[in-house]
């Protein structure tokens, strides 16, 4: 294996796939989703709690006086008044358990509330998924984009280097002016720097797509060619196939729809509050000076507390539950409004894009058999150096345009991709 190949085969190809699932693995947004997430689920949780059995137990052990305190008003017995430090042990214990029974529906109405919060938070980590996904797909094919334009200057300086090595040629026979020379000389420089501004761009673009696939590290690899494929229904004429699919599978409604519900349930669980809260209780104390000769005693009973006025804070707490209902079905109304928005952008960008490509294809075609034809011209000394260089930024430019094209046809199948929900 000769240097060059084995250079080659060391370059570390880094394809979509892999820098999707980067993302899915490391990216930090995805993290914190991920713990969000966990937290709802934790607060659901907590809100079930009050709906199970309470049981508690304390134990105390003291040391104590006994000496007798004189009160106004209260009769006076032998002893009263003298003081002393002795002091005498004192024990007691005591077990307790409470269950609530009814409360018209306050405490269950919570638990369903902070249920479909955690509902809500899930769905919110998938949609952060399927922004992650995109922002990795939009920063390849941008890199992508780069690594085929610094191509096409590699390509535009080995060129403009066979028109140098021709006109010194050309002008030291005589068949052409020095002019020629210094016209092929600049031309050859102007595509050096393009090449330097297409190679740090491409560069450049890398630091991109780590950042949006979670990774610190170098950017010593190169983005693979593979094209982004053809999506399902993605010529749909007026885009209704596509927009009924959105709204039914992103991510992001599911959640607003499901913070709509917890709030409705929030609103119910308030409202419940207007009435007691009844819960059965039971009970055991045992208490003395020695362990051995405790004395002991066993409750049980049902409680009633109702919190008949508060100031309004009751009527205020609905008040502004309703409210938060109100504000959530207006964002997801205002949400199906925007996906409209993002289906048909996407899908009307993918129609143009696709039309695009074979226009662009064509100009290359036409353009590489321009520089063919000056190149001919210019050797039989019938075309000139101006011809000649025109014909080459023609073709850079085609080439270039053609690169373009290519990436708006996968970037916006990227953004369909988002729109619709898929992953």
């Amino acid at each position: 294996m000769t240097g060059l190949a084995a250079l080659a085969a060391a370059v570390r190809i880094v394809t979509l796939d892999q820098a999707v699932q980067s993302a899915r693995e490391r990216q930090p947004q995805l993290r914190e989703a991920r713990a969000s997430t966990e937290a709802a689920s934790a607060r659901a949780s907590q809100a079930l709690a009050p709906m199970l059995p309470q049981v508690s137990a304390n134990a105390s052990y003291l040391r104590t006086t006994v000496n007798s305190i004189s009160r106004p008003g209260a009769p006076v017995t032998p002893g009263q008044g003298s003081s002393s430090f002795r002091t005498l042990p004192s024990l007691s214990d005591n077990v307790s358990a409470s269950l609530l029974l009814f409360d018209f529906g306050a405490t269950p109405n919570r638990f369903r509330a902070a249920r479909a919060f955690s509902e809500s938070a899930r769905d919110s980590e998938r949609s952060t998924a399927l922004q992650v996904d995109f922002n990795v797909r939009a920063a390849y094919f941008d890199a992508r984009a780069n690594k085929a334009l610094a191509r096409v200057a590699e390509d535009t300086l080995a060129n403009q280097q066979r028109h140098l090595e021709q006109t010194e040629g050309f002008v030291q026979a005589g068949t052409h002016p020095e002019i020629d020379l210094v016209q092929a000389r600049t031309d050859t420089a102007n595509a050096r720097v393009q090449l330097i501004n297409a190679q740090n761009a491409y560069e450049q673009s890398k630091v991109t797509l780590n950042a949006a696939m979670g990774v610190i590290g170098p950017t010593d690899y190169e983005v693979g060619d593979e094209p982004m494929p053809q999506l399902q229904d993605e010529d749909d004429p007026d885009g209704s196939r596509l927009y009924a699919e959105a709204t039914a599978a992103r991510p992001d409604v599911a959640a607003l729809v499901e913070q709509v519900r917890a709030n409705q349930l929030t609103a119910s669980a308030l409202r419940g509050q207007y009435g007691p809260a009844i819960s059965a209780t039971a009970g055991f104390t045992q208490a003395g000076e020695f362990l051995d000769r405790l004395g002991w005693n066993a409750t049980a009973g049902v409680t009633l507390n109702w919190q008949i006025f508060q100031g309004g804070l009751t009527r205020a707490e609905v008040r502004e539950a309703e409210a938060q209902v109100a504000t959530s079905v207006a964002q997801l109304d205002l949400l199906r409004q925007q996906i409209r928005g993002d289906v048909d952008s996407a899908r009307l960008a993918v129609r143009a894009a696709k039309a695009s490509i074979s226009a662009t294809q064509e100009a290359l075609a036409n353009a590489k058999v321009r520089l063919q034809l000056a190149e001919q011209r210019y050797q039989v000394g019938v075309g000139s150096a101006i011809e000649l260089g025109d014909a080459q930024v023609a073709l850079t430019q085609a080439a270039a345009q053609a690169v373009q094209a290519d990436d708006r046809l996968a970037t916006a199948r990227a953004q369909l991709l988002r729109a619709l929900g898929r992953p």
